[in-house]
């Protein structure tokens, strides 16, 4: 089932249990899934990577404004947001540990035959197309310039 739909039945079930945190984040998740959708060059159509990156981005930006408001000595909007994130977090594929992550990077520069810290948009071309969603593009981007390096 597609990531679209998926969202879509949730939101039903999300209102008949009246989970209004859980809600506000399906209907956000829902509201960039339909601009993506319609998007010049889309042709109505959203596929799951496209929907994943999306919610990788949204579940960054949760974890980020949350954050922000617990420096600002916000507690209220910094559990609203990360309630939110944890809720998108949900539809995202396991996050890679360290030594996960560490160990797809050494495939693929093995893959890519990188050797030195030129080859490193080669690597970070195919490792963030084959990590999205899974780890953080700055994590992989210090991990390959340490590996290259």
């Amino acid at each position: 089932m597609a990531l679209f739909d998926q969202i879509s039945r949730d939101i039903i079930a999300a209102m008949k249990a009246k989970d209004k945190v859980r809600l506000e984040a399906l209907r956000n998740i829902k509201k960039y899934f339909l601009e993506a959708k319609t998007a010049p060059g889309a042709n109505d159509e959203l596929t799951d990577e496209a929907a994943l990156k999306i919610l990788a981005k949204l579940s960054k930006q949760g974890r980020d404004s949350a954050q922000l408001y617990r420096e600002q000595n916000r507690p209220d909007l910094a559990e609203q947001e990360e309630g939110q994130a944890a809720v998108i977090e949900e539809y995202l594929p396991k996050a890679l540990t360290p030594e996960e992550l560490e160990a797809e990077v050494r495939r693929i520069i093995a893959e890519v035959g990188a050797t030195s810290p030129k080859d490193m948009g080669r690597v970070m071309g195919v490792a963030t197309k084959a990590l999205a969603g899974r780890a953080d593009g700055k994590a992989i981007s210090t991990l390959v310039r340490t590996l290259l390096s």
